[in-house]
C-alpha cells in the first residue's frame, strides 16, 4: 500500500513549498501571498524504496461557514478523510495563532497519524522556535525549513516509519519475482477557457464528486490541478486550469502565475477541451485561447457549456458566432453540453478518444506518398517564376500533432494556400478529425550548385 501524506495548515505557512520539496517538482504555485492554493493537489514522492502520495491543501479554516473559504475547508476535510498521515504545518516566525489552535483541535479528532511541523525556521534555534507549539497537544514539534530543505528528510522518515518494516520484509520475498511493467500511455486532457465558463464543474461531473472547487466567482481556480480519471476501463488524466482573460485585464501577480500554469498545462496535454459559455457572446478571447492551442499543436474538442440555460433564438446565434469567429477550428468536433446537469458529457469524452487516436495515428510512408501524388495530380502547386515545385514523396515526422515531411525540389516556394490544400487532403485520407496537422518541406540539395 502506498501511504498518503496530507499537508494541512492555515494560509501562507509554506504548505505548497513543502509539497514541491517532497515531490521534487514545481507543480504547486508558490508566492508570498495567503490563500494561493485552493484545491487539493496530488503528487508522488519517494524516500529510498518507499513511494508515497502527497496531498497539498488550501489554507484550512475549520470554522468557515460560507464563501470560497468554506469551499477550501471542504476540500481540506476531504483530504483529511483519505489521509494516512497528517502533516500539520505552522509558521515558526509568526508564532502560535488562534487559527492554529482551531486546526489542531480538528486534526486531533480525525484519528489519523499526526505530526506537528514548525516551518520557516531557517537560521533560528530549533528548541526556542518549537517551545510555544507544545501546547497544541499534537506531539513533539518537528522544526524544518521547507524552502531550504532543513529537517525535511527527517520529517519524511518519521512519517513513513510504520511502512519501513513492511518494505524491508517485502523486498526479500519479492526479490527475483518482479515482472517487467507494461507501460500504457494515459492521455492528458486539459480543460481550458475563459473564467467562469464551467471548467471545474465539468471535472466534478465527470468524477461524480466535488474534486475541485466550483464556485460562482471568476478566478476560483488558480493552479493547474491534475486528476486521474477512469471511465469504462479507459484511463485519463484531467487537468483543471485557471480561466484565461485578455492580457490587458490580468493585473494580479497571482493571476499572472495562473496564466503561466494554464499555458504550461496546454503544452503538456495531449487533448484540450476548450469550453465556451453559451450564455455569453463568443469573444475574441475565446479565439485567442483556441489559437494558442493550435499553435501548441494539441488535439482539440470544443464544448459549448450552459446550453440548457438559453432559448432557441440564442442557440442559433451561438452557432452562427462559432462558425464566424472560430471557423479556423473546422477540424474539431463541437458539443453542446450542460456540465452542471451532465448533458452531453459522454459525447465529449468520445470525441476526446477520437482526437487522441487521430493525434497519435501512425501513417505509413507508402500511403502518405500515394495521397501526396493524388493531391498533386488533382491540383499541382503553382509555378514560381519559370519553375514549379516538385513534391516527390512524404513520410511521417512525428505525432501529437501529426507531422508530415514532404521531400522534393524548390519547395521553398510552395505557398501557404497550397499547404492548406495538402493538409485537407491528408486529413481526409487518414480521417484525422480532432487534431491539427503540420506539414514540413525538405528541399533536395542540388549537387551542382557549387560547381562553376
Amino acid at each position: 500500500m502506498i501511504p498518503t501524506l496530507v499537508i494541512v495548515g492555515r494560509p501562507n505557512v509554506g504548505k505548497s513549498t513543502l509539497f514541491n520539496r517532497l515531490t521534487k517538482t514545481r507543480d504547486a504555485l508558490v508566492a508570498d501571498l495567503p490563500g494561493l492554493t485552493r484545491d487539493r493537489h496530488y503528487g508522488h514522492g519517494r524516500m529510498g524504496s518507499q513511494p508515497f502520495l502527497v496531498v497539498d491543501t488550501g489554507g484550512f479554516e475549520p470554522t468557515a461557514k460560507d464563501g470560497i473559504v468554506h469551499e477550501m475547508a471542504r476540500q481540506a476535510e476531504s483530504a483529511i478523510a483519505e489521509a494516512d498521515v497528517l502533516l500539520f504545518i505552522v509558521d515558526g516566525r509568526a508564532g502560535l495563532t488562534p487559527q492554529d489552535r482551531a486546526i489542531a483541535d480538528r486534526l486531533r479528532k480525525s484519528g489519523r497519524s499526526l505530526h506537528l511541523v514548525v516551518n520557516k525556521a531557517e537560521g533560528m534555534v530549533r528548541a526556542m522556535v518549537a517551545a510555544e507549539f507544545h501546547e497544541l497537544g499534537c506531539g513533539e514539534p518537528l522544526v524544518i525549513s521547507s524552502a531550504h530543505g532543513d529537517g525535511v528528510r527527517e520529517l519524511v522518515e518519521l512519517a513513513l516509519e510504520p511502512w519501513a518494516e513492511k518494505v524491508v520484509a517485502g523486498e526479500t520475498a519479492a526479490e527475483g519475482s518482479e515482472k517487467p511493467a507494461v507501460v500504457t500511455r494515459v492521455p492528458k486532457v486539459a480543460i481550458v477557457g475563459r473564467p467562469n465558463v464551467g471548467k471545474s464543474t465539468l471535472i466534478n461531473t465527470l468524477l461524480g464528486e466535488e474534486r475541485v472547487i466550483a464556485f460562482d466567482m471568476p478566478g476560483t481556480t488558480r493552479d493547474a490541478i491534475e486528476v486521474p480519471f477512469d471511465r469504462d476501463g479507459r484511463q485519463y488524466t484531467l487537468i483543471d486550469t485557471a480561466g484565461l482573460r485578455r492580457r490587458g485585464r490580468v493585473f494580479e501577480t497571482i493571476e499572472k502565475f495562473s496564466v503561466i500554469k494554464t499555458l504550461q498545462a496546454v503544452e503538456e496535454a495531449n487533448v484540450v477541451v476548450l469550453m465556451v459559455d453559451a450564455s455569453q457572446d463568443i469573444s475574441d478571447q475565446d479565439a485567442h485561447v483556441a489559437g494558442f492551442v493550435i499553435e501548441a499543436g494539441r488535439a482539440l474538442v470544443l464544448a459549448v457549456n450552459k446550453w440548457d440555460a438559453i432559448d432557441d433564438y440564442r442557440k442559433e446565434r451561438v452557432k452562427i458566432d462559432i462558425g464566424r469567429k472560430l471557423n479556423f477550428l473546422g477540424f474539431a468536433r463541437v458539443h453542446y453540453v450542460s456540465a452542471l446537469k451532465g448533458q452531453g458529457i459522454a459525447a465529449v469524452l468520445g470525441s476526446v478518444d477520437k482526437a487522441w487516436a487521430a493525434a497519435m495515428k501512425k501513417m505509413p510512408t507508402p500511403q502518405l506518398t500515394r495521397v501526396l501524388a493524388a493531391a498533386v495530380q488533382k491540383q499541382a502547386p503553382p509555378r514560381h517564376g519559370l519553375s514549379r515545385p516538385k513534391l516527390r514523396y512524404a513520410h511521417q515526422g512525428g505525432s501529437n500533432p501529426p507531422i508530415i515531411v514532404i521531400h522534393g525540389n524548390a519547395l521553398d516556394h510552395v505557398p501557404a494556400s497550397y499547404t492548406r490544400y495538402l493538409e485537407g487532403c491528408f486529413m481526409e485520407a487518414f480521417k484525422l478529425q480532432g487534431t491539427p496537422l503540420r506539414i514540413q518541406y525538405k528541399t533536395s540539395r542540388n549537387p551542382f550548385a557549387d560547381k562553376d
